[in-house]
């Protein structure tokens, strides 16, 4: 009798698993009008991917996951799916929040939520507050979110510093700058998931993916379950990390 081997426990042997992964969710839009769809139900089918991949990485003991959930450049798209994408996410967290911190997730939603309407901030807040004490996860969806914007928000706190005389600007260092970014605080990610295939980062944690190793799929994030996580993670387990220097 062929005993099944547990994935999970054969990562875990293979290697270090990272602990902070990132993840650009794309490929929605596609996933919709390949079935002749409205884009939004690609959206609603893709939130199935998002409770997915929360409870692999619970699986896998990620202290970091950073969902790219939608841009500041996501609000020129058509009203009417921009709408949908808000409903989506109130509809979404009101569901999911209860789960989640039995779970053990603690949810932090950074990016401008100026933006937001107020009913999908409400939702943001009750979530982050009912998973404040969650020690298992911490799963951060940016939302309204631009790395240059983040970039140029930290800019113009430490300008401020410098000219309040708090700050000399040639003492300067790059803590200074992490310390002014939405992420402060948080370790920078060691993988970044791109699905869909498209190769590139879409302003997307800029300072913070210096040095992730990048893993791309062809497969849309509607698809994207358990296995393609797995394999996300056996990719990075293969890679060779040298922050800019040579293995001895």
């Amino acid at each position: 009798m062929t005993r099944e081997v547990d994935p999970i426990a054969e990562i875990r042997a293979a290697g270090d698993i990272p602990r902070h992964v990132a993840i650009i969710m794309d490929g929605n839009g596609r996933w919709a009008a390949e079935r002749g769809l409205p884009r939004w139900r690609g959206h609603r089918e893709g939130m199935r991917s998002v409770r997915t991949a929360v409870e692999t990485a619970l699986e896998l003991g990620l202290e970091h996951l950073t969902l790219y959930a939608f841009s500041r450049e996501n609000w020129s798209r058509p009203p009417e799916e921009v709408g949908a994408l808000m409903r989506l996410l109130a509809e979404f967290v009101d569901r999911e929040r209860e789960e989640l911190r039995t779970q053990g997730v603690r949810t932090c939603v950074f990016g401008d939520r100026e933006r937001l309407p107020p009913k999908a901030v409400a939702s943001v807040e009750r979530l982050e507050s009912t998973t404040a004490g969650g020690t298992k996860l911490q799963l951060n969806v940016a939302i309204s979110y631009g790395a240059r914007d983040e970039i140029t928000h930290a800019a113009r706190r430490l300008a401020g510093l410098a000219a309040d005389g708090r700050l000399d600007p040639a003492e300067l260092t790059p803590a200074d700058v992490e310390a002014h970014l939405y992420t402060a605080g948080w370790p920078d990610p060691d993988l970044l998931i791109r699905t869909s295939g498209e190769l590139r980062v879409s302003n997307f944690l800029l300072w913070q993916i210096a040095y992730a190793e990048i893993y791309v799929t062809p497969v849309l994030w509607p698809d994207f379950g358990r296995l393609e996580f797995l394999a996300g993670i056996r990719d990075f387990q293969r890679r060779d990390r040298r922050f800019g220097g040579v293995t001895a």
